[in-house]
């Protein structure tokens, strides 16, 4: 049975930081790229940020380049993504997301509120 774990999401001011996490279990982790999607009120989900089997190539987006940084944790079967620099923009609903050969995973979204 596929299970994500998603925490870290919350209120933070604009130009602060939080921490994404998604702990996954049910399926092999490791030879799953991982990523995170977030969905603002009224419009399409969108890739955030990608990140390969090993962990050694990442992907961004325009909007969050320099801004947010995805890791991930093979040991631990865990995803991240540190946001910096939040700006009001960036409140949404983030998903995490494993694709692999023939099956594609997601998370149930974490809320992402920037406001002050």
């Amino acid at each position: 049975q596929v299970q994500f774990v998603e925490s870290g999401g919350g209120l933070v001011q604009p130009g602060g930081s939080l921490r994404l996490s998604c702990a996954a279990s049910g399926f092999t982790f490791i030879v799953y790229r991982m990523a995170w999607y977030r969905q603002a009120p009224g419009k399409e989900r969108e890739l955030v940020a990608s990140v390969s089997t090993t962990g050694g190539r990442t992907n961004y987006a325009e909007p969050v380049k320099g801004r947010f940084t995805i890791s991930r944790d093979n040991a631990k079967n865990t995803v991240y993504l540190q946001m910096n620099t939040l700006k009001p923009e960036d409140t949404a609903v983030y998903y995490c997301n494993a694709v692999g050969r023939s099956f594609e995973y997601w998370g149930q979204g974490t809320q992402v509120t920037v406001s002050s």
